[in-house]
């Protein structure tokens, strides 16, 4: 089944009098359950595409179905709700609140749902436990490794059991052991069934996922299927 499925998407910027082509007729479809990279140099459109994909901004033209509802054409309180509810954000910079626990950031997306306070705790809880933070839930982010506050965010996208998960640079302030700590996570989150789309420039990142796409100039340069390597075998052979 497709998750999502774009045809013809197109994203035009108008810089002085100048019209930039940021995404020029995109079209593809990506299947539930799939892990897939998007790549390309800067100015290639991959960001441009993960903000339209993530609800984040509307296309020029061309059509955007997520779990076969229409959302090209949605006004900004009907996207959010979208976002709220089938999306969860994972990005480089982790966006926790500097002085709230884990427990708490991971509770805020519920909070906004209006999710009683017992199924919030519930919920976060058993977020924070996939991610192996659960004894870390009463912890700032000052008190928290960056490995760990990326963690908690990731737990904090997924309390909503959102229907795609979108990552945008997600190790990029990560180091190497790290870097592949997430992936595994990814990794596990995919073999339980959750979609899992993310952008990154590294190769070595991309070659985690099952499937890579590369853009350039606003178009797709090449769409591949990919034998990923197993990023819990890279971190044992890296300890």
């Amino acid at each position: 089944m497709a998750l999502i499925r774009v045809s013809q998407l197109t994203k035009t910027y108008w810089m002085g009098n100048n019209q930039v082509h940021a995404l020029a007729g995109v079209t593809l479809q990506i299947q539930q359950g799939e892990f897939v990279a998007i790549m390309g140099p800067s100015g290639s459109g991959k960001s441009t595409f993960m903000n339209l994909i993530g609800c984040l901004d509307i296309p020029s033209s061309g059509s955007y179905q997520l779990a076969g509802e229409e959302v090209a054409g949605m006004d900004p309180d009907a996207l959010a709700a979208i976002r709220n509810r089938r999306i969860g954000f994972v990005f480089q910079q982790f966006n926790l609140l500097p002085r709230t626990p884990a427990l708490e950031q991971v509770q805020l997306p519920l909070l906004y749902s209006g999710v009683n306070k017992t199924e919030r705790l519930k919920r976060a809880s058993h977020r924070l436990t996939q991610v192996g933070l659960l004894e870390r839930m009463d912890h700032t982010p000052a008190q928290l490794s960056g490995g760990q506050q990326q963690r908690v965010a990731i737990a904090r996208a997924l309390v909503n059991d959102p229907v795609l998960l979108l990552a945008d640079e997600p190790t990029g302030a990560l180091d190497s052991r790290t870097s592949l700590e997430v992936m595994a996570l990814f990794q596990g989150l995919h073999r339980e069934g959750q979609t899992v789309v993310m952008v990154t420039h590294e190769q070595e990142v991309a070659t985690f996922a099952s499937r890579v796409i590369t853009f350039r100039d606003g178009k797709i340069l090449k769409d591949v299927a990919n034998l990923p390597q197993d990023a819990s075998s890279a971190l044992k052979e890296l300890l």
